[in-house]
C-alpha cells in the first residue's frame, strides 16, 4: 500500500522536460485554432490539472464553466468587440496601429471556451486574514496548470481579458458572489510559435533575471 508520506522525487530529464514545457507555453490566438473537437477525456484532464494548483487554506475556491454554444460565444465575442474598442484608444501612434493588427482573442475559433470563476467561502480561510486577494491569486494558479497541462498535450490555449466580467457573468447566469477570473479558449492548433507572438511582433522586450531580481532589499 502506498504511505501518504512517500515521496515521489523527479529525474533531471524530467525536470528538463517541465521547464522545455514552460518555456514553450504560448497565448494561442483565433487565427491558429483548428476546428477539431477536444475529446472529453482530455477536457476533464485539463481541468483535473487546474485542481491540483495551490490555494490558500486549501480553500480550492474555483468553479469552471465548459461553453461550447455557439451562440453563447457570439454573446461573449459581442462583448470582447466592445472592450477592445475602448483598449485600442488607450494607445497611441505605432502603438496603436499594432493594437488594431492583433488578433487577441479565439471565442469562436476555439472549440472549447472555459470560463473559471472566483467563489468566495462565507467563512474564514486559512491565510486569507491579512491578504484577502489570496483566493483570487489561488485561482490563478489553477488556471496556469491547465495552461501548461494543454501545452503539454499539444493544445493551445489562450485567456481573454478584453472583457466585461459582469457582462460575461450575466451571460453565463453566474451566481451574484462568483467573480470571473479568466476566459480562456482552447483548441487544437495549426502552429505553437517558436516565441511569444507579442515578442516576435516588437510588442516589447523579454526582461532579462538582472532587471527584476533585487538582492535583500529595493
Amino acid at each position: 500500500m502506498k504511505s501518504d508520506f512517500t515521496q515521489r522525487l523527479f529525474t533531471e530529464q524530467e525536470q528538463d522536460l517541465l521547464f522545455e514545457i514552460i518555456q514553450s507555453r504560448r497565448d494561442v490566438r483565433g487565427n491558429r485554432f483548428l476546428s477539431k473537437e477536444i475529446e472529453e477525456d482530455t477536457v476533464h484532464k485539463i481541468i483535473t490539472a487546474g485542481l491540483h494548483g495551490p490555494s490558500v487554506g486549501f480553500s480550492q475556491p474555483w468553479e469552471f464553466v465548459i461553453i461550447k454554444n455557439k451562440e453563447t460565444k457570439l454573446k461573449i465575442k459581442t462583448s470582447f468587440e466592445t472592450e477592445n474598442t475602448k483598449g485600442v484608444n488607450q494607445f497611441k501612434e505605432e502603438k496603436q496601429e499594432k493594437y488594431t493588427n492583433l488578433k487577441l482573442e479565439g471565442i469562436e475559433e476555439a472549440p472549447l471556451n472555459i470560463a473559471v470563476f472566483y467563489k468566495p467561502k462565507d467563512t474564514p480561510v486559512l491565510g486569507q486574514t491579512s491578504m484577502p486577494n489570496m483566493g483570487r491569486y489561488s485561482v490563478v494558479c489553477a488556471i496556469q496548470n491547465m495552461w501548461l497541462m494543454a501545452r503539454s498535450l499539444n493544445i493551445g490555449m489562450g485567456w481573454v481579458s478584453i472583457l466585461d466580467p459582469e457582462k460575461v457573468k450575466s451571460i453565463l447566469n453566474a451566481p451574484k458572489e462568483n467573480e470571473l477570473i479568466g476566459y480562456l479558449c482552447f483548441g487544437y492548433t495549426d502552429l505553437f510559435y517558436n516565441k511569444p507572438e507579442l515578442e516576435m511582433k516588437k510588442w516589447d522586450k523579454r526582461k532579462p533575471l538582472n532587471e527584476v531580481i533585487i538582492e535583500e532589499k529595493y
